[in-house]
């Protein structure tokens, strides 16, 4: 996989990994173990579909764990209080004004395990974290995005 980049993360993000870390080492490695031991009993292996998924099961399980591993040997926890709302950088609320349609929009920013586009959580390296980090309130940029430039002018920048 070659070398992992740096994991930017808040505080909340990093303990959702460890959360979920944890069940998958603990409550999830059960259930699978379990379903193997009992798909072992319906006899031969070579045709048994029970043991198969439940084998395939593992193999997923584990590579999500070591994933998470990786991630969080790699974590660098934004500290909040280093957070300032001068410029925009990850950790921050930004509430921008969509020029062309004159609506409001707000996005937080965050590093790309936390992207969650239901709560308006974009990545730092997403178009418009791009576009974003940096920047003060009351500049416009110019978003590239796949129906062409978006414009929006940054109204307020919080934390």
């Amino acid at each position: 996989m070659g070398e992992m980049q740096e994991v930017i993360l808040t505080q909340e993000g990093y303990n959702k990994l460890e959360e979920r870390l944890n069940e998958l080492k603990t409550t999830i490695r059960t259930e699978i173990a379990e379903r193997i031991k009992t798909a072992r009993g319906f006899g031969d292996l070579s045709e048994n579909s029970e043991y198969d998924e439940a084998k395939s099961a593992q193999r997923a399980n584990e590579e999500e764990i070591a994933e998470l591993e990786l991630k969080i040997r790699n974590a660098k926890i934004i500290d909040e209080k280093e957070i300032d709302t001068k410029t925009v950088q990850i950790g921050n609320l930004v509430k921008l004004l969509d020029i062309e349609f004159n609506e409001e929009v707000e996005y937080t920013i965050v590093g790309s395990t936390e992207v969650n586009l239901a709560e308006n959580k974009v990545s730092n390296v997403s178009p418009i974290g791009k576009a974003l980090l940096g920047r003060k309130k009351g500049e416009t940029v110019d978003v590239e995005a796949p129906a062409g430039t978006i414009q929006y002018k940054i109204l307020a920048i919080k934390k």
